[in-house]
């Protein structure tokens, strides 16, 4: 495995597939994925980011990482505005508007589906890191760029 991909490298452009089966290559990938998000010091992660296609993101809460395979956001309430960076999009910053409550579902390590609500800047990494899962980036908000 690699470190993080920079734009425009192509395979941030990619959709990614679903995670079917969590084995010990799928926990050595998100092992990876959660030392390089602390070696940049950021606060999340997709899969993209390190070069590989598929559903997985790891966020960094106050409690430590949590990983999370195939996450979808179910609901999404209020509006917010705030500057964003990437790691993948390294000295840009973009004012990006994100829902500012979201229901996030997905698969934990154990293979157990989770689902919670998250506020403020926990909504706005898990919609940043799940746009990354779509092929979408942070200067996609840029105006003009449509």
């Amino acid at each position: 495995m690699s470190d993080i991909r920079i734009y425009p490298d192509p395979i941030l452009r990619g959709k990614s597939l679903p995670l079917k089966e969590i084995d010990s290559k799928a926990r050595e990938m998100i092992d990876e994925m959660i030392r390089i998000m602390y070696a940049y010091k950021g606060i999340g992660l997709a899969a993209p980011q390190i070069g590989i296609l598929f559903r997985v993101i790891v966020v960094d809460t106050e409690q430590g990482s949590i990983p999370i395979i195939n996450p979808e956001i179910l609901e999404s309430d209020g509006e917010d505005t705030a500057e964003e960076g990437c790691l993948s999009v390294p000295e840009v910053s973009v004012n990006v508007i994100r829902g500012s409550k979201i229901l996030v579902r997905g698969i934990d390590l154990n293979e157990k589906e989770i689902e919670f609500e998250v506020s403020g800047l926990l909504a706005r990494v898990f919609q940043h890191e799940i746009d990354h899962l779509e092929g979408k980036l942070i200067i996609d908000n840029l105006p003009g760029l449509k």
